[in-house]
């Protein structure tokens, strides 16, 4: 299995990334004292903290205490118009490089990304080599990033959320400037991470189940021919599909329910994944040699009681790697809420644990028994009946999007009449369309962003030999979603330093916006009279799903961090009792299914560390997001002022969106109005 060289390569690079550096003592005071008295003392707090910034960052072979002193008193921009000038020149020259760099990545990653075709191991290493790995190295060795460092000012969260809404826009590009130098990590630790993430991801990407060879006790096959899904999502999503099919739809879904159980538990044959010679009844996990072909493929081939959990070892241990060199953060607990997020930890724990607990969540649950008119059933997490789509046959939906869009360049060419749609000028929808790249993705499917004006950002998204399919139009909708934020945060936004959102539960957010008016984009969805309670509802129900998910998630990491010397046993054992104990407290009450592992089943989990929390909030903040746009009036032009703000903290940036923080009040309450109106017409 090629993920044991590599993680023997993470060993090697985490040995080297230990070595302690010397530490030299450096003449602050003195420094201090002389640029004081050449710049006055008005800025001798910017020369304090400049000094103090450096000082963190300074080794011995950055040079001795004299060389400190000449490289301070040659570089502090002591006066307005030299400040200007380094600033200016500084945004202009990360956009170049972060640009092209991003572009030379994409290009490397393609074979792997893309569905183009075999990927061989040398794929594998171009997969793995990050060519930004040795940029902060060398930022630091030719001392740019102590320039930057000793003339704007670091800050800690706490400042950024208290004292954020009083700075100007200036301030705040001055903030993100200095913050991609808030530490200090060898490149042999960005080597590691890099190979570890390729590695994560070329396992998630090729996990697929061949449903026709999945078969129930009698051996009968429920699926369709040709039918191979990436889990989770197109595992779900088969899921959400079978609520439009009375006759075969509950027995599929009970079985994919199965499948999903076999996977979080790592009980699923190795032999089964992404492999159509064999069949298999996951209920008594029975394998043996297909009876029918319907497709070639090599199977994975993948070893070891627990791969799913080794994947996610090896993206904890890389992970461990930058521990040390993040004296702020010092776990990615840490910096993917309070640096990658700038939400702690704990506001959003409170946040999901009061949707999960909510009320409403009996209700509802009571309201989709009597729709469905059974008792609920694990799986029943993703009903999808509140949604316009649920009325529809897959198979028909499926019908219509491989004919209208057989390949990437067909659904590019429908993507100006999408954007009219949404409200965009012709122009603006022009413009849009022709600033997206649209490929066909090897994985379900992601938006790559672009980092420089004059780079377009790509739609990835999964197309078969015979189109695409709904599920993944529905998925190329939300990316487009993602790529249309791109552009604005990145053309319209002031500098570049500021270029983005301020995390990705926003940029998810503004996705959601596009993906639930997929079915309009296709001419079926009709607004009925009760349309704006069922999407609440819908809307309530799928962040109780995700809340679930995400905490699952957080757990996980919690005990990693607790048992840093866990193998990949121990963690599958330790997943399947988190999720089982979140089930059981929230879900189980409205659910049943005693000790159901459902919740460990997103793929997240092994190859975007920490990323599901940004779902839950996503949903959060499209809720709020939609009601804006409802009062609004129009989509189009409030899309593009919300995605133009910037790079800013997560509140400030919603409060200029909607007028008030990211707050689950507003959903909880629109759910019980909903329920209310729904409940008194039943």
């Amino acid at each position: 299995m090629r993920s044991s060289a590599r993680s023997w390569g993470i060993m090697v690079l985490f040995m080297a990334a230990t070595t302690a550096f010397a530490q030299v003592s450096l003449p602050l005071d003195k420094v201090e004292t002389q640029l004081v008295a050449k710049y006055g003392e008005a800025q001798r707090g910017r020369i304090h903290k400049g000094l103090h910034q450096v000082s963190e960052f300074w080794r011995a072979e950055d040079g001795n205490a004299e060389d400190f002193e000449g490289f301070t008193a040659d570089n502090f921009a002591g006066d307005q118009q030299t400040l200007d000038a380094l600033f200016d020149r500084l945004q202009f020259a990360f956009e170049s490089l972060d640009g092209h760099l991003l572009e030379v990545g994409r290009d490397w990653r393609r074979q792997s990304d893309l569905d183009l075709g075999t990927v061989y191991p040398f794929d594998d290493i171009m997969n793995g080599f990050d060519v930004t790995a040795h940029i902060s190295d060398d930022l630091f060795e030719n001392k740019l990033a102590f320039v930057v460092l000793l003339n704007f000012p670091l800050t800690t969260l706490d400042e950024r959320l208290k004292e954020g809404h009083n700075w100007s826009r200036r301030q705040w590009a001055e903030t993100r400037l200095a913050m991609r130098f808030a530490d200090r990590v060898p490149a042999s630790v960005n080597a590691a991470l890099a190979t570890a993430n390729a590695s994560t991801s070329q396992f998630v990407d090729s996990y697929n189940i061949w449903m026709y060879h999945v078969v129930d006790g009698s051996g009968q096959r429920l699926f369709p021919a040709n039918m191979r899904l990436l889990e989770h999502w197109n595992l779900r999503d088969q899921i959400k599909a079978d609520y439009a099919d009375p006759s075969k739809g509950l027995p599929r879904q009970r079985l994919v329910l199965k499948v999903m159980e076999r996977i979080v538990d790592q009980t699923i044959p190795s032999e089964v994944v992404d492999n159509p010679g064999v069949d298999w009844d996951p209920v008594s996990n029975k394998v043996g040699p297909a009876k029918e072909k319907d497709a070639d493929n090599q199977p994975r081939g993948l070893t070891g009681p627990a791969p799913r959990y080794a994947a996610v070892l090896e993206a904890f241990h890389a992970n461990q790697l930058l521990d040390k060199y993040s004296p702020t953060a010092p776990t990615l607990i840490k910096r993917s809420f309070d640096e990658g997020r700038e939400i702690p930890e704990d506001h959003v724990r409170a946040m999901l644990e009061k949707i999960v607990s909510s009320p409403m969540v009996p209700r509802v649950a009571a309201l989709i028994k009597s729709r469905l008119n059974r008792p609920l059933e694990p799986f029943d997490l993703w009903y999808s009946g509140f949604q316009a789509r649920a009325a529809y046959d897959e198979a028909k939906l499926d019908e219509m999007t491989r004919k209208r869009y057989p390949t990437p360049e067909a659904y590019h060419a429908d993507m100006p009449r999408f954007f009219e749609h949404f409200g965009f000028t012709p122009e603006k929808a022009k413009f849009l369309a022709d600033h997206i790249i649209v490929d066909p993705a090897r994985g379900s499917g992601h938006a790559m962003f672009a980092l420089r004006r004059g780079d377009l950002p790509h739609l990835r998204t999964r197309i078969a030999k015979d189109g695409m399919d709904y599920k993944g139009f529905n998925i190329a909708v939300h990316e487009m979603g993602h790529n249309v934020e791109q552009i604005f945060s990145l053309y319209n936004v002031d500098y570049h330093s500021m270029a983005g959102v301020p995390n990705t539960a926003i940029t998810e957010a503004l996705a959601f916006v596009f993906q639930r008016r997929d079915l309009e984009l296709l001419g079926l969805a009709k607004p009925a009279a009760n349309a704006e309670a069922m999407y609440t509802l819908n809307e309530f129900w799928n962040t109780y799903e995700i809340s679930g998910v995400a905490l699952v998630d957080m757990e996980m990491w919690h005990w990693l961090y607790d048992h840093p010397d866990a193998n990949a046993e121990q963690l599958r054992d330790a997943v399947v009792q988190i999720s089982k104990d979140v089930w059981s407290k929230y879900y189980e009450p409205a659910l049943g299914g005693h000790d159901c592992t459902l919740l460990g089943i997103y793929a997240h989990m092994v190859n975007n560390s920490l990323y599901l929390p940004n779902y839950a909030i996503g949903h959060v903040i499209a809720f709020q997001i939609e009601q804006q746009m409802r009062k609004a009036g129009k989509i189009g032009s409030e899309f593009e002022r919300m995605a133009s703000y910037g790079d800013v903290a997560p509140d400030l940036w919603m409060e200029n969106a909607t007028g008030s923080p990211i707050s689950a009040d507003a959903l909880l309450k629109a759910t019980e109005d909903a329920l209310t109106g729904v409940e008194k017409g039943a």
